[in-house]
């Protein structure tokens, strides 16, 4: 947050907070107070091997009524104290009478130490005993058991552990109250099997943190700490009538009593239905479940909405957002990166691709870019990209070439930017990409918690996601434009994939199903992240972008670096 103003902090920390506190406060605060959680290979591996212990069995008597000689073994177990202010669920209690001792299943081995535990799960066990304590019970001492070496490892409860517990749960619970999300560890190799990297982006932010106070370490080249690739992609149903039903842990399309496709859920992203495609209750439930999208679509393409579960949790997040919406400076700010990327990444495009880009043009963009980044006024803003624009669709014609088919030649005539409806096929497929990264931006932000439809440089209006289409004009001609010049060019859509209706030019369901593997195609395509050097996907490039915006918002970079590539 940028004040100091004290948030409301829960009246009881979680056990396993304090694990992640002591292991590295800026995890806690993300998992804590922003609500983040993303799965990797050692969090489903830890998942599954306490399967056995996550399923309560036995009981726990009060411990004034437990006899003398009775034998405890209870899993799964949650107490609470609010005098400790400590909540926990302890995997295994054993013990007799009112004597317990908790035990904490890990998986990963026993570490080479004078301790042989890690001090981050033996903190996490205290915790537990102490939770114990405060409900009447006499607890000294824990186990650790390490499932991967098959080690117990005893846990004395003595005053320096018990000291250094309680500290870090009121340590744990000021930092939530400032709201201050704590500075990333510099070069930590802590953060290399996080699963909330991709998230923290510790690198990546303290590279461009040039007023952190001491300024920390950070290598030339940030690691690339996410997968280059999402192995998770969107299931794109545009059949007229098909519905989207739930079977296991399958998503399965079907026409009528035909099935047409399935897909696995855990690795469809979301889910875009066209025209009059529809979703089961039991599939949207579980797509809700899952954290997976909905989108809709009209039959032509045009993006008109989207369902999803409960809002993210990261209230500070959109807090922020809120506050920069209704600052017009920070607005400005903004909106004069998000055009000036665009006209920069225009140009670049011209350049690659126009057969002989006119000298002028390029020149004059250039200076377009320059007054995008100094104009003075929203107005004046809309202005310089309005100018930007007419040059660029000026000379779009000059990046298609004419392709040449069995016994007859054709070529995508295109005379200038027009919609609502488009005249023309390259400007249907221009339309219908602006509609598919607009959606594909409004789901990621979503994701990472932002409210989509509260932009910066696109006014609030109803139903359109305006943070996605702020966003997205740095990309249209990286990915959008791309697409469509991919898509001509290499001859993957031909005359006979539009149809026409009056004025209107679409794509017909052959051409839209080839138009979206051209699209998916580029946003797999892995590129070197211009700012930060390593490779990644365009897909991650997207998701990367929105997450550097949030970290502008909440102050801890100085500036928000627009996507340019040369």
């Amino acid at each position: 947050m940028a004040d100091d103003t004290l948030m409301p902090v829960p009246d009881v920390v979680p056990a396993r907070m304090v694990n992640e506190f002591a292991y590295c406060p800026r995890l806690a605060y993300l998992e804590w107070v922003q609500g983040e959680f993303v799965d990797n290979a050692d969090t489903a591996e830890g998942r599954y091997r306490h399967r056995v212990v996550d399923r309560p069995g036995g009981a726990l008597p009060p411990a004034e009524d437990q006899p003398v000689d009775s034998r405890i073994h209870a899993r799964s177990v949650w107490l609470t104290s609010e005098e400790e202010g400590i909540t926990a669920k302890a995997d295994l209690i054993e013990g007799s009478g009112d004597a317990v001792t908790p035990v904490d299943y890990k998986r990963g081995a026993a570490p080479d130490n004078p301790e042989q535990a890690w001090e981050t799960d033996r903190v996490q066990l205290c915790a537990q005993g102490l939770v114990l304590r405060a409900n009447g019970y006499t607890c000294r001492e824990g186990v650790l058991y390490y499932i991967e070496s098959k080690t117990r490892v005893l846990v004395v409860f003595d005053d320096a552990l018990v000291a250094r517990t309680r500290q870090l749960v009121r340590d744990l619970r000021e930092m939530a109250a400032r709201g201050v999300i704590p500075r990333p560890l510099a070069e930590s190799p802590k953060c290399v099997r996080c699963s909330l990297s991709p998230i923290c982006l510790p690198d990546e932010t303290n590279a461009l943190s040039a007023t952190a106070n001491p300024k920390p370490a950070v290598a030339e080249t940030p690691r690339r700490l996410m997968p280059a690739r999402d192995d998770a992609a969107p299931l794109y149903v545009q059949e007229h009538g098909a519905r989207v039903s739930k079977s296991g842990e399958v998503f399965e399309v079907w026409l009528k009593d035909s099935k047409l496709a399935e897909a696995r859920i855990f690795e469809t992203s979301h889910i875009a239905l066209f025209g009059s495609a529809q979703i089961t209750t039991p599939a949207l439930s579980e797509a809700f479940d899952r954290g997976i999208s909905v989108t809709f679509f009209s039959t032509g393409g045009w993006f008109k909405g989207m369902a999803h579960g409960p809002a993210h949790k990261n209230v500070s997040l959109r807090m922020a957002q809120y506050r920069a919406a209704f600052d017009a400076g920070r607005c400005l700010v903004l909106a004069r990166a998000f055009v000036a990327a665009k006209i920069r990444n225009c140009r670049t495009l011209l350049m690659r691709n126009h057969h002989d880009p006119p000298r002028r043009l390029i020149d004059d963009l250039l200076v377009s870019g320059k007054d995008a980044q100094s104009v003075a006024t929203m107005a004046g803003l809309l202005g310089v990209e309005g100018n930007a624009a007419r040059l660029y669709f000026g000379a779009f014609e000059g990046m298609l070439k004419p392709k040449v088919g069995v016994g007859e030649s054709w070529s995508f005539d295109f005379e200038g930017r027009n919609r609502r409806p488009p005249r023309d096929a390259v400007n249907a497929m221009l339309s219908f990409a602006y509609a598919l990264l607009a959606r594909e931006l409004t789901v990621i932000a979503q994701a990472v918690g932002f409210d989509p439809y509260l932009g910066f440089y696109h006014q609030p209006r109803y139903g359109r996601p305006s943070l996605g289409l702020d966003v997205m004009e740095e990309f249209r001609p990286l990915i959008a434009d791309s697409v469509v010049l991919s898509a001509v060019n290499n001859g993957v859509v031909a005359p006979q994939d539009f149809l026409r209706a009056g004025p209107a030019v679409a794509l017909s369901p052959v051409g839209r199903r080839k138009f979206l593997q051209a699209y998916e195609s580029r946003l797999e395509t892995q590129i070197t992240h211009p700012l930060f050097g390593y490779k990644i996907s365009y897909r991650r490039v997207l998701e990367v972008q929105l997450r550097l915006l949030s970290r502008w918002l909440l102050g801890e970079v100085d500036e928000y670096p627009a996507f340019t590539t040369r």
